[in-house]
């Protein structure tokens, strides 16, 4: 057990076990974490991608086998979540809707042994205006 299995703070420790368990038996929405099947998603049987939102960040967390960094690009415009990846036998672009808007610019993403990472910073849903 390392360090990063005993910090139970660290939202990306519930999001693998939740994809582990739901890669054989989910499809769709369920204990509010968004996992698209591979039919939905895309990219091919082997992917799944999941979402979570707390108060503070929206967190997204893809299974990319036998796709490397460098064939990865990652665009969003704060509501949806643009991912695409290619091989040596295929392209894959999936649009994904975030659960609520995100502030694109705050973004900060990992990709390790097949696994992308990103955490958004949620974005104010509204601004308090003065009234003078």
């Amino acid at each position: 057990m390392g360090p990063r299995d005993r910090d139970d703070r660290d939202p990306f420790n519930d999001i693998f076990r939740e994809l582990s368990r739901m890669m054989d038996e989910m499809m769709g929405v369920e204990g509010g974490i968004n996992v698209q099947s591979a039919a939905d998603a895309g990219f091919g049987d082997d992917v799944h991608i999941a979402t979570q939102k707390d108060d503070d960040h929206v967190y997204v967390v893809a299974d990319l086998p036998g796709v490397e960094k460098d064939a990865i690009d990652i665009k969003c415009d704060g509501r949806t979540l643009t991912i695409g990846a290619a091989t040596d036998h295929r392209e894959y672009e999936e649009r994904l809707r975030l659960p609520v808007p995100v502030d694109e610019h705050s973004a900060s993403a990992t990709f390790k042994n097949g696994i992308l990472e990103i955490t958004f910073g949620r974005a104010d849903a509204s601004a308090n205006i003065d009234l003078d």
